[in-house]
């Protein structure tokens, strides 16, 4: 097999199933990849067997209704747009009087 060295793919490393699936990925390649205790990963299915490979967590805010219309009434820049707003957050279903904001001078 070409890139193989003994039977093994190059890079590749030999390991066992333990209890409950565990699997230890060996400590070259955890270096190699940057994987410590707590990392995450993503497993997939592939026709060659299973992939493991490491993860990419993006952190992400959810805003509540009621916050985003705190965002959309304080961003207005002129009485215009403060109209404006202030329709959108009616479409919310909220009243622009309860939203704490600062209205555009």
């Amino acid at each position: 097999m070409a890139g193989s060295e003994g039977g093994r793919m190059a890079g590749s490393e030999a390991g066992r199933i333990g209890k409950r699936g565990t699997f230890v990925i060996p400590a070259p390649l955890r270096r190699r990849f940057g994987l410590d205790e707590g990392s995450e990963v993503i497993v997939e299915e592939t026709p060659e067997g299973i992939l493991i490979r490491p993860a990419v967590t993006i952190a992400l805010e959810v805003y509540s209704p009621a916050r985003k219309a705190e965002f959309i009434l304080s961003n207005a820049v002129d009485d215009m747009d403060y109209a404006r707003a202030k329709e959108e957050v009616r479409k919310l279903g909220l009243d622009p009087a309860d939203i704490p904001h600062e209205a555009p001078a």
